[in-house]
């Protein structure tokens, strides 16, 4: 039995609170159940030195857990450096952002995208990504009121979602229970026209069948899809 009966295939409860940092040029805070996770996107009027006079921009993220987001204290990684898995999640994050849009249509910026983890619960990457897309498209509308941009880009809508398998059966949307019981799991991104732009999934005791990854990828298309109601109709 899942926490407040959820269903097998349901997601937990998902809210967006907008502007939640006015210093920054678009910012969010997103909950997915007791995951919540703030995302900030700050405007450069320049790029990393590999793209210079090449016309196009880059987007790029950084990912942090605040040491009380968990049940014990995390180390601050200002302080002690960043691990190996915070790593690998900043390049996931920064990597599915860059599907949202060509790149040349933002001209020589960097959009730098900051998601930092208030409280864990399971699915902090996903969630990280699903409110850094948002965010994201907040900054262009927000370079188009300014008169950075003259028109709009054509924006890809882009979500995460979790999935595993506990006890044998595929679950949609894992909370830290669940995950840190299951028997398999994967973070599915997805893009607006239904393809995919990552899947990682790992086998935690045995290997898992086909038809079981097949479960679990309907299941991730149902929550993306039911998170792309967070967006606007167009994009």
């Amino acid at each position: 039995m899942r926490l407040n009966n959820r269903a097998s295939d349901s997601l937990r409860p998902v809210s967006v609170e907008w502007n939640i940092q006015p210093s920054a040029d678009a910012s969010l805070l997103i909950r997915t159940g007791n995951t919540h996770v703030i995302c900030g996107v700050s405007i450069e009027e320049k790029v990393p030195p590999f793209l210079k006079e090449s016309g196009s921009g880059w987007i790029t993220a950084e990912y942090g857990m605040l040491p009380c987001a968990t049940s014990s204290r995390y180390k601050r990684e200002g302080v002690s450096g960043k691990s190996g898995r915070t790593h690998e999640i900043q390049r996931l994050i920064g990597r599915s952002l860059r599907m949202m849009v060509d790149l040349k249509q933002l001209g020589e910026r960097t959009l730098r995208v900051d998601c930092d983890v208030l409280n864990a619960d399971g699915g902090t990457r996903t969630a990280s990504i699903s409110g850094a897309a948002l965010a994201v498209r907040a900054a262009f509308v927000k370079m188009v009121a300014d008169g950075r941009l003259a028109i709009m880009p054509e924006i890809m809508p882009i979500a995460a979602i979790s999935v595993g398998i506990v006890a044998g059966v595929p679950l949609l949307d894992l909370d830290y229970a669940e995950d840190s019981q299951a028997e398999a799991d994967a973070n599915f991104v997805m893009s607006g026209d239904n393809h995919w732009i990552e899947i990682q999934s790992t086998a935690e005791g045995a290997p898992f069948s086909h038809d079981a990854f097949l479960q679990m990828t309907t299941l991730a298309q149902k929550g993306i899809r039911e998170l792309f109601t967070l967006w606007p109709e167009k994009g």
